[in-house]
């Protein structure tokens, strides 16, 4: 442990700076990429929570060397770059230097696409944490923030449950989620989608608060506070003892209609109980209740589903689903390790003060990403389950460079975490 650790601290330092780029075309401001110039499939776009998350790895290799603020500019870029190029409050998900990634579909309306994920805000919170709540950057950007997230709620938000849910399955970030990948268009409300959202909200009533508009501040942490209570009353499964996306797609209810009007449906969505990592989500939220993470923590623990030698499988092995097989475009999240799950799923157990487990995932990651950088030289996108082997795309870094903020944690360091 003390020699893979030692290594991928060299790795990271000596490479993260790989993963910054200055401004060229479209891109006006400087920014990051998911990877150095030697993995050319990630090396050139600004991706959406690519950049966040690379941004609190970043965060950490200043922490490390002690040279505050070092890329400051190019997180901060990241956040500039989505906004000059929101419209309506529509953000896009992929920019490169020439182009913007849409999916324009005949007949859809401006408003049916998938757009970036609810990350932005976070992103900037967590740049103003790390830099003693200095808010003077991003106090101009918060009317486009909150023009950004109102378009979630007016425009991506179920009436009837309270919940987010995806346009449709394009570049929802997990990419293959059965809960939603090859599913009807509106139909899923995805427990990572508003995992997401809720802390989004709250990272931008921090922000207001910072800026000094508390009655803005108070709007936004009470829109999370509801959407907390509608993923407790919707997506929480007392039966398995965890949270599940929910399926939206329900015929509406017809008063006329003779066959069911003696006893029309009362719920508005049903659960989609596919065992998914996403599950783990609102532990990293702050979501579940104490008692909520308890039951949690048994299923995490489960060999036969999620725990496994390296990790956490991003799908239960018990899924019928679950496949291993080598994908890009959609990547595949049907059950190998990724470093963000473990990230994440390590964030949540940190919160909830299960430390052994938590220690544990960590090590785990660590011997995962040593093991592969002492073999290959690289990290790679993501990795079989229970012999750690490299499935795909040598060269990623992105997320994975989290690890340092994972040792940081096993060393008893300070450790930077996401907002």
């Amino acid at each position: 442990m003390d020699r893979y650790s030692s290594e991928l601290k060299e790795f990271i330092l000596k490479n993260c700076g790989g993963m910054t780029r200055e401004a060229q075309g479209l891109l006006k401001y400087p920014y990051v990429v998911p990877s150095e110039p030697t993995c050319p499939f990630y090396s050139k776009a600004l991706w959406d929570w690519d950049s966040w998350l690379v941004s609190i790895a970043l965060g950490q290799v200043e922490q490390e060397t002690g040279e505050q603020g070092r890329y400051l500019i190019y997180e901060q870029g990241c956040i500039r770059n989505f906004l000059d190029h929101m419209k309506d409050g529509i953000m896009p998900i992929c920019i490169t230097s020439e182009e913007i990634m849409e999916r324009r579909l005949p007949g859809r309306g401006p408003y049916d696409d998938n757009m970036h994920k609810p990350v932005l805000a976070m992103h900037a919170a967590s740049i103003v944490q790390r830099n003693r709540g200095d808010v003077s950057w991003v106090k101009p950007l918060l009317p486009q923030l909150e023009e950004f997230l109102n378009r979630y709620r007016e425009n991506h938000m179920h009436a009837s449950t309270g919940l987010a849910y995806w346009q449709d399955d394009f570049a929802v970030g997990v990419d293959n989620d059965p809960s939603v990948y090859y599913r009807p268009e509106k139909s899923c409300a995805s427990i990572y989608l508003n995992s997401l959202l809720y802390r989004e909200m709250l990272a931008l009533g921090y922000l207001l608060e910072l800026s000094g508009d508390m009655d803005h501040a108070n709007r936004w942490r009470n829109y999370a506070s509801d959407l907390a209570d509608a993923v407790n009353t919707h997506c929480w499964d007392e039966r398995d003892g965890t949270y599940y996306s929910v399926d939206l797609c329900l015929r509406p209810i017809d008063p006329s209609d003779w066959l069911h009007q003696g006893a029309p449906r009362t719920w508005d969505g049903i659960l989609l109980r596919v065992d998914s990592w996403s599950s783990f989500l609102p532990m990293w939220a702050g979501i579940a209740s104490a008692e909520q993470a308890g039951r949690m923590l048994l299923r995490y623990r489960d060999d036969r589903t999620f725990h496994c030698r390296y990790g956490i499988r991003t799908l239960s092995r018990l899924e019928k689903m679950y496949d291993l097989r080598a994908s890009n475009n959609p990547s595949n999240w049907l059950g190998p390790v990724w470093g963000i799950s473990n990230f994440m799923v390590f964030s949540g157990l940190h919160r909830y003060g299960f430390e052994e487990d938590a220690r544990e995932l960590c090590e785990r990651t660590v011997e995962l990403f040593g093991r592969d950088l002492e073999k290959n030289g690289c990290l790679h996108e993501y990795y079989h389950p229970d012999t750690g082997e490299p499935i795909v795309t040598c060269g990623f870094e992105n997320w994975n460079f989290l690890v340092l903020n994972m040792i940081a944690y096993l060393e008893g360091d300070k450790f930077i975490d996401t907002f």
